[in-house]
């Protein structure tokens, strides 16, 4: 579906902020503001950062992007969303990848205590090192 479309069947306006902020997140990847901003800069002249924060709480409150939030680093945004999957994060470089949800019983989503909740999402982080880290610790 086209960007214009996607953005009207959700409600929302269509602004060049959107649809580059919309564009920069379909290239994939867990971005920080700071690189959505710059990227977005990059196809439109001029936009604040601030106004990059507004479009992206739109998108996630939309269903349009998800915001993840690795423990002690900045918030990141991606497009992938509504599948449940889960992330793993480099302790020493950042990194982010996706991480599909278990199949068949997915004990993700089956806590030992519900507390009266209904649980439709699970949000897991794996934490260790990444490849690149890895060969670079070796060294």
């Amino acid at each position: 579906m086209p960007a214009e479309e996607e953005l009207r069947s959700r409600g929302l306006r269509v602004t060049r902020p959107r649809l580059a902020v919309l564009d920069v997140l379909g290239q994939g990847g867990h971005l920080g503001v700071d690189e959505i901003a710059r990227q977005v800069r990059s196809r439109i002249d001029s936009v604040s950062t601030q106004a990059v924060y507004d479009v992206l709480n739109v998108f996630a409150e939309a269903g349009l992007a998800r915001r993840i939030e690795p423990a002690g680093g900045a918030a990141r945004y991606e497009r992938r969303t509504g599948d449940n999957h889960h992330h793993v994060v480099c302790r020493d470089c950042g990194v982010v990848g996706d991480v599909d949800c278990a199949v068949g019983a997915a004990p993700c989503l089956e806590p030992t205590a519900d507390h009266g909740f209904v649980i439709d999402e699970a949000e897991v982080t794996f934490w260790g090192l990444c490849p690149d880290c890895q060969a670079s610790a070796a060294r």
